[in-house]
């Protein structure tokens, strides 16, 4: 093949990889009884992005018995995980794999190619690794970003301000993240471009006072956590359509897609009452509209509800210009055509029926993670410096019985964890508004 002609085509396909945001992305990675294992360093050890991509894939997906285990380890670089990921992995043998490497990788230095190099060989001892252990899918992250306001502040890189010069690091690693999910056929998510273009438009919204990628500068709070999550749920190419309720008034009827039951339906003086029970939850946010130790001030500057939690409220039949919806104990006002074209009660509403139990199954799944990272860190991972294991028939009997005693325990925090998934009953009412 010409050299131009090669060349062209590696740049369509990485093209087509950046447009999409993941290889394959017409189709979902997520099917039922699926096994995601959720790996990087520092970063993810942190359960937080963790947290929010399996609260979203358990109450949030719609798809059935999905399990979910992290592997995060402080310090971690792809080659520390490509040496543990064989004796790690066999604990939970996932079928997909998220991965999230490279802020350590860069060194925390200007870019140098010999940085990427060393980067792309671990990385390909990674996804070697995953394949011969016959894992069906990545997702492979791109390494986060650092803060434009507060990674080392006043300090310089290579003539640079520290921030610019590193997140430029963090870019070549990006794009070697991207090549290698474009040449394995493999996804890719885009956490750096996600944060990164967040951060500038909350920065301009909410001033330098407000971190994104963490008060440290590069171990994000839970803002910037949500728009990892964002970004590796978007690479498994998961499906945000929540529930769409259609209500038609001029009938007296009601419907709603899988997940979302109605259970009763009443004209009641003007207005009208729909009762519904819900066990496909729209995901839940914290936190106010200006602080980043919580997930909802960073929703103005990402399309978290759009792409990921449309959860529609659709109603014909008004006999006005507008009506008031009432959706647990908050009311808004809608035109006649919004409500007829849709309405994402999940972006609308602040304050909705789901946060309690939301956030009771959210802290079920952190007190699971957290074991996780006991499991895994303390007792695990040390199975592979038992001398001989690989020959020794009696020290892989001793470790399979630790194993499995480890694994009762997980599975009794993920039962624990699934019991907070009970139907949400809840109403929407529908009323005219007046003028």
């Amino acid at each position: 093949m010409p050299h131009s002609l090669s060349a062209l085509l590696r740049a369509a396909a990485i093209l087509s990889v950046a447009l999409l945001g993941t290889a394959g992305a017409e189709e979902s990675a997520l099917l039922p009884k699926a096994r995601v294992a959720i790996v990087g360093d520092s970063i993810t050890e942190q359960k937080l992005y963790s947290k929010y991509v399996e609260c979203w894939l358990l109450a949030c997906s719609g798809v059935p018995d999905v399990r979910v285990m992290q592997f995060g380890w402080g310090g971690e670089t792809a080659g520390g995980f490509a040496n543990r990921a064989d004796n790690d992995l066999a604990v939970f043998d996932p079928d997909i794999v998220t991965l999230c490497y490279g802020m350590n990788d860069g060194g925390y230095q200007p870019w140098r190619s010999e940085i990427g190099a060393a980067y792309e060989a671990n990385m390909r001892r990674v996804l070697d690794r995953l394949d011969a252990l016959g894992v069906k899918s990545v997702v492979v992250g791109s390494p986060g970003a650092v803060d434009t306001n507060f990674f080392r502040p006043g300090q310089t890189m290579a003539d640079k301000p520290a921030h610019v010069a590193y997140n430029d690091n963090l870019a070549h690693l990006r794009d070697i993240d991207r090549s290698l999910a474009t040449e394995k056929g493999q996804r890719f998510a885009d956490v750096h471009a996600a944060m990164v273009d967040a951060m500038t438009k909350a920065n301009g919204a909410l001033g330098a006072k407000y971190d994104v990628c963490g008060g440290d500068g590069f171990h994000p709070g839970p803002n910037g956590q949500l728009l990892m999550a964002y970004a590796f749920l978007k690479g498994l190419g998961v499906d945000g359509s929540i529930g769409d309720i259609s209500v038609d008034l001029a009938a007296g009827a009601a419907q709603a897609t899988p997940g979302q039951k109605v259970t009763g339906i009443k004209k009641e003086g003007s207005g009208t009452t729909v009762a519904l029970s819900s066990t496909r939850w729209p995901f839940c946010f914290e936190g106010d509209s200006s602080s980043s130790n919580g997930t909802r001030s960073i929703l103005p500057f990402v399309p978290f509800n759009d792409d990921l939690n449309r959860y529609q409220l659709r109603v014909t039949g008004l006999q006005t210009a507008a009506a008031k919806v009432t959706w647990g104990s908050e009311t808004k006002t809608f035109t006649k055509d919004q409500l007829a074209a849709g309405v994402n009660l999940a972006a609308e509403f602040p304050r909705t029926p789901f946060d309690e139990p939301f956030a009771h199954f959210q802290a079920a799944i952190a007190e699971k993670q957290n074991y996780e990272t006991f499991m895994i860190k303390q007792i695990v991972t040390d199975f592979r410096l038992i001398p001989n294991i690989s020959t020794d028939t009696e020290a892989q009997a001793a470790a399979k019985v630790l194993s499995g005693k480890l694994l009762t325990r997980w599975e009794a925090l993920d039962q624990a964890a699934r019991e907070r998934l009970v139907p949400v009953d809840h109403t929407i009412r529908i009323e005219p508004a007046a003028g």
